[in-house]
């Protein structure tokens, strides 16, 4: 029982934390304080629940609906900063909501078996998981700025649009985002290469190539903005590419090994 308590807690205060983001985007005036008293009990019942998880199997539960929740979990604590540090509540009234679906897949759904992880590979393992919650940040903020630029160019900003930053500080934050989500993967890809065996053997080339094809499309994109000043729907773009190739990466071969295959 108190297993389940703890994710249902945790579930509600994402879910109040996001009302009062909404509140405030609606009332456009900030309230940081109320949001980092829900938030930050939210994300640590989170961090918990998987705690539990991992003591009661007696090592590390990396499974598919585990790792998406670990990837929501980081997501969720990237949210939190940013509506603390930027204008940039918008990110916690999307991520809130789906670190709350993704913690309750894993709950009642996707325990697995412990993993037998020394700390080279839990090391490979926590870096590529922060790169993908990195990434999958950079996502939501490049489809932000899609959107704000459409509705500038047609004189249609309206709704939620107003609560985004300046269109210049929103992508700053994205490229900060992504030069973030780059040294985390290259990191990750570091690792992996010094620390996992057989990288290509078959059950782990997939992952591996589209692990590195993702990090070069991110390599071209941050060359491009340093060198030519990239922006706007090219980044945009391209960024949602690095994010597609990294997704498939390393969900799409879990889901296939661990959902379709496994026996």
């Amino acid at each position: 029982m108190p297993e389940l308590l703890i994710p249902l807690l945790a579930a509600l205060a994402y879910l109040a934390a996001a009302a009062v983001l909404v509140g405030s985007l609606q009332a456009d005036r900030p309230r940081t304080r109320r949001v980092l008293w829900l938030a930050l009990p939210a994300i640590a019942l989170h961090a918990t629940t998987h705690a539990l998880g991992w003591s009661r199997l007696h090592g590390p539960d990396l499974h598919f609906f585990a790792a998406l929740s670990l990837v929501a979990l980081g997501m969720a604590a990237l949210s939190t900063l940013a509506a603390v540090t930027q204008r940039m509540q918008a990110l916690g009234v999307i991520v809130y909501p789906l670190a709350v679906l993704l913690m309750m897949l894993y709950q009642f759904a996707g325990h697995g078996s412990a993993q037998a992880l020394d700390w080279r590979l839990q090391l490979h393992a926590w870096l590529a998981l922060m790169a993908y919650a990195t990434l999958a940040i950079a996502a939501l903020l490049a489809l932000m700025l899609w959107f704000q630029e459409r509705a500038l160019r047609r004189r249609q900003l309206h709704g939620w649009l107003r609560a985004l930053p300046p269109l210049v500080q929103l992508e700053e934050l994205l490229f900060r985002s992504l030069g973030a989500s780059f040294i985390l993967l290259t990191l990750a890809l570091l690792t992996g290469v010094m620390f996992v065996e057989n990288l290509l053997a078959q059950h782990l080339w997939h992952k591996t190539v589209l692990s590195v094809l993702s990090w070069i499309v991110l390599g071209v994109l941050l060359f491009g903005r340093w060198r030519f000043g990239w922006r706007g729907p090219r980044a945009v773009k391209l960024t949602l590419t690095s994010m597609a190739l990294l997704l498939l990466a390393f969900f799409g071969s879990k889901y296939v090994l661990e959902m379709l295959l496994a026996p």
